[in-house]
């Protein structure tokens, strides 16, 4: 029940967090004059995403660990241990931070393309709002209307891989039985039928992709 719940509160805190944290990673320095001082040492541009990418992550997930192994000590001394859910909770911390890398990547492509820190900022919550609102609004009242003719368990498995916060939510609550009854996914996760290798692998896409455009756009971008 507790692996349900953090995984629930992660879907919305560690994205908003990610973002906040990377939208304004190149934008930011642009506009305080730091990047043109940055450029100016021997170093490629995508070595300087990749650095930055690096640096944020790693606060991410001391962040993560520190909160979240605070929250399961805390449950273990007062419930007499986790016993065999220990495994369950260090997967549930390992995929946050993936999931937090996959976030701050999307916040550094964001921050490569904008021009002004507040329209990055705009985009990002934006973002935000659509990976953990909207999306699955959208596709619960198409599923609803559609009644299976044209959203196939095939095209819903698209569709979910389509968003990272989905394949975070699969691979925690819809992992065993007792978390995807608890989360109300066990009738989703019959349906999408995707294995916690396919999806640990689009949420490998998530951070590889965003974090390869986000090099790609810096090093076009004209200072």
């Amino acid at each position: 029940m507790m692996i349900v719940s953090l995984s629930s509160l992660t879907i919305f805190l560690i994205p908003l967090i990610a973002l906040l944290l990377s939208h304004d990673a190149v934008v930011g320095e642009a506009e305080r004059g730091t990047l043109l001082l940055l450029l100016s040492y021997p170093v490629a541009r995508w070595q300087i995403i990749l650095g930055k990418f690096l640096g944020h992550l790693v606060i991410l997930a001391i962040a993560t660990t520190i909160g979240y192994g605070a929250a399961g000590l805390a449950l273990g001394l007062l419930a007499g241990g986790l016993g065999e859910g220990w495994v369950a909770f260090a997967r549930m911390i390992g995929n946050s931070i993936a999931l937090g890398a996959a976030f701050l990547a999307i916040g550094y492509a964001v921050s490569a393309l904008a021009r002004e820190r507040g329209v990055a900022a705009g985009i990002a919550v934006g973002l935000w709002l659509l990976f953990a609102l909207v999306y699955d609004m959208i596709l619960l009242g198409a599923l609803v209307v559609d009644q299976g003719s044209i959203i196939t368990p095939t095209v819903l498995n698209v569709l979910l891989l389509l968003n990272p916060a989905d394949v975070y939510r699969l691979l925690n609550l819809a992992g065993s039985a007792d978390a995807s009854m608890f989360a109300g996914m066990s009738g989703l996760a019959a349906d999408a039928s995707l294995g916690a290798p396919v999806l640990l692998l689009a949420l490998g896409c998530w951070i590889v992709v965003p974090l390869a455009l986000a090099s790609v756009l810096f090093k076009r971008r004209q200072l």
